[in-house]
């Protein structure tokens, strides 16, 4: 090949491994005219036993078939091919083991870094994260046992913007679907969800006792929590979920107990999922660039300057959240 390309084996080399070292735009021609016309396929193991890392990337996501996690990790995925890399996926399943599970699998593979959406990270997943020295970004959430670098959306921001929405349709209050008794009370979108509610209702002086519902944060379980909210006596007049899936799952309970929205209730969730559109009715939703976020992390993983970052606030990217109007909070759009 190198023979045919007019050139080393070492820029063969350089080409085929896209470095370590420059290669010359009409040299670099030359040499992928010369793998196209062999019909060359790289080695793929054998690259991985020489450099000891592979062109895998590891996304461990709570649970792919909730639809924030499946368009955060195809987001992922695609930040990944342009850059040559490709993506393995664990379920955790919220589950520590399972977390630590997938840890240990990726790390034996050789990855090339880890992307981590992690519900509650233990002491014995940062262990061996520490022990592997790996590479490792967190995404959407970054709990307390493992202060690495993170990319987040601001969560507590964007709640305010939602709940402070819905109290300017004229409500007595808003109520809150937060997470569930295991939900982490520092470092979880959802308890930034809440912290929000409770600071936007305080700003209008308004009281959040008993106001405050637990549901997972599937729709199928929130649905049956919103039979319970919306049947009885001191029904809420708006009501903000920490996440789309619980307020689609709450619409649809609303709907089977023939309360209309948003004429007799308003909601209002966060994330933006493609759902969020075609809820009925369209459902108001906090958003975030989940594609710019996805491309942050790759980066973020894969370059040099990961271990550079030096303090908390260098090492924590904030993307902004913004707020999407639909019909379910009452306006018209």
């Amino acid at each position: 090949m190198a023979r045919l390309a007019g050139t080393s084996t070492a820029v063969v080399s350089y080409v085929i491994n896209n470095g370590p070292r420059p290669v010359a735009p009409a040299t670099r021609e030359r040499v992928l005219a010369a793998i196209k016309e062999l019909g060359y396929r790289p080695d793929r193991v054998a690259q991985a036993m020489a450099s000891r890392r592979t062109d895998l990337i590891g996304l461990i996501v709570p649970d792919a078939r909730q639809p924030f996690f499946g368009e955060m990790a195809h987001a992922v995925e695609q930040a990944a091919s342009e850059r040559g890399k490709m993506v393995l996926v664990g379920n955790s399943d919220y589950i520590a083991e399972r977390e630590v599970h997938y840890l240990r699998a990726f790390l034996g593979m050789r990855v090339s870094g880890l992307i981590l959406v992690s519900h509650a990270l233990n002491d014995l997943a940062a262990a061996e994260i520490e022990a592997w020295d790996a590479r490792v970004v967190l995404l959407h959430e970054r709990p307390e046992a493992f202060d690495d670098v993170a990319v987040v959306t601001d969560d507590l921001g964007g709640a305010q913007l939602a709940v402070r929405h819905l109290l300017e349709h004229g409500h007595d209050y808003v109520a809150c679907v937060g997470g569930t008794a295991e939900t982490p009370p520092v470092g979880d979108p959802v308890s930034d969800h809440v912290e929000g509610w409770r600071r936007a209702m305080a700003e209008a002086g308004i009281p959040t006792k008993g106001r405050l519902f637990e549901a997972p944060y599937n729709r199928y379980d929130a649905y049956r929590v919103g039979l319970e909210i919306l049947s009885g006596p001191d029904r809420p007049p708006a009501v903000f979920c920490s996440t789309d899936d619980q307020a689609i799952g709450l619409l649809r309970a609303a709907r089977e107990l023939r309360i209309d929205v948003p004429g007799e209730l308003a909601v209002a969730g966060f994330d933006d999922i493609k759902e969020a559109a075609l809820a009925d009715p369209p459902l108001t939703t906090v958003a975030s660039d989940r594609p710019a976020m996805a491309r942050a992390a790759v980066d973020l993983v894969l370059d040099d300057g990961l271990r550079a970052a030096g303090s908390r606030r260098e090492r924590l990217k904030v993307f902004p959240s913004r707020l999407v109007v639909r019909r379910s909070c009452g306006c018209g759009g």
